[in-house]
């Protein structure tokens, strides 16, 4: 059965006439509405800066989401996102974000307090903050491709991402030898939706790996394509949009009986809008919905990053 996650080349975007780009603007488009989810190819990010992030060794420092450093198992539930109890996410992750502080300690203190990297391996931080440049450099280009596919000014996303806030989490997700049989209802990522405004993730392929939710067939395994990202939609560029895109729920399976061994690590970026931008939903006919009122980015993510967070 062909599978309702697209792939789109970018490669056209940026050697391209206006032909062209309009049709790869059209096929974000036609993606973020349908499934809101999409491969991306032809993206210029090369393959050993990725390769470099994953190949670093890891160090405990534990923290809790939103926060900067390893959190270790336990401290997240995505389920909780959608208001289900689950049991704990079976993974780890070494988080990082925007450091750039703005002045404002209240701000700084939770949205861009400074990252930290383990000492025993210097190699990390020198590969995370070029990866994250590289990151965040594709995440705009994405919301200007966004801002075509709707016949808006090019900067229409993009002027609200100035000193926008971000966090990359490097998802290490263990076998199952070693983090044991998963319980009733546990994943190793809950069923969620993303909360900012694109997610670029790159993954490993695997048994327990990344499943989309479908309305004709329920869920639905991500194809995987080699040096492709998968983009998709979150919670506050579908309102943004109007809930012309979706931000679609997803979901990462538990490890599974028969590759006890499976040991993934996948790198996901989530790219988010200024702090203090007041986002305000497009209007019918370009939106669905009109009955959205202006929301404060931090303020909106902060609900959503509260409600998956464990003690």
């Amino acid at each position: 059965m062909p599978s309702s996650v697209p792939v789109v080349d970018l490669v056209p975007w940026f050697g391209g006439d206006a032909k062209a780009r309009a049709a790869v603007a059209a096929e974000v488009d036609a993606a973020l509405q349908s499934v809101g989810f999409f491969l991306l190819t032809g993206h210029g990010v090369p393959a050993d800066l990725r390769d470099r992030v994953r190949a670093e060794a890891k160090q405990r420092y534990a923290v809790t989401v939103g926060g900067r450093g390893w959190l270790p198992p336990g401290v997240e539930a995505n389920g909780y996102a959608e208001g289900t109890p689950t049991p704990p996410d079976m993974k780890e992750s070494f988080a990082v974000g925007a450091d750039q502080p703005t002045g404002d300690p209240d701000v700084d203190g939770y949205w861009f307090r400074p990252n930290v990297y383990p000492p025993e391996v210097p190699g990390l931080q020198p590969a995370v903050v070029g990866y994250l440049a590289r990151m965040r450099e594709l995440a705009d280009e994405l919301l200007v491709v966004c801002a075509a596919a709707l016949g808006l000014e090019r900067d229409f996303f993009t002027r609200y991402t100035g000193h926008a806030t971000h966090t990359m989490n490097i998802n290490w997700y263990p076998p199952m030898t070693l983090a044991g049989q998963p319980e009733p209802g546990q994943f190793r990522i809950g069923p969620h939706t993303d909360f900012g405004t694109v997610t670029i993730l790159d993954r490993e392929p695997g048994r327990g790996g990344l499943q989309v939710w479908t309305e004709q067939d329920g869920w639905e395994d991500v194809p995987y394509r080699a040096g492709a990202f998968t983009i998709n939609t979150g919670d506050l560029l579908a309102r943004w949009s109007g809930a012309r895109w979706k931000s679609n729920r997803h979901r990462v399976l538990p490890p599974q009986a028969e590759a006890p061994d499976e040991d993934l690590v996948s790198l996901v970026y989530f790219y988010e809008a200024d702090h203090d931008a007041v986002i305000e939903s497009l209007q019918p006919p370009i939106g669905k919905r009109s009955d959205y009122q202006p929301v404060v980015s931090a303020q909106f993510l902060k609900t959503r990053l509260d409600a998956i967070t464990i003690g």
